[in-house]
């Protein structure tokens, strides 16, 4: 997950480029047990952790098969890690995923 997002193309101007990253990391994300998302959320520090919630939210926008659940456990554990800060850093940022 630290791969993926490690490489995420937020400054990237190509759309398709962006879709293909966010698809592979819901795919990532919906891979995981839920009893391995707290571990893999407290490996995180504070910059990819709003990496990640950016990802959470544009999973959000185009939603696939069973995504939405795994989608909102990821976004629970995500906000009781970064709490509303995250949430408003990743609002008020301009560069997107």
């Amino acid at each position: 997950m630290k791969i993926v997002l490690n490489n995420s193309p937020i400054g990237c101007k190509d759309q398709n480029v962006k879709d293909r990253a966010t698809q592979l990391v819901v795919r990532v994300l919906t891979s995981f047990k839920t009893g391995d998302i707290d571990a893999a959320i407290k490996s995180l520090d504070s910059k990819y952790l709003d990496i990640l919630m950016k990802y959470i939210y544009k999973g959000f926008e185009n939603p696939s098969e069973g995504s939405s659940a795994a989608l909102l456990t990821w976004h629970e554990k995500a906000f009781a890690s970064g709490g509303l800060g995250s949430i408003v850093r990743v609002l008020t940022d301009r560069k997107r995923v």
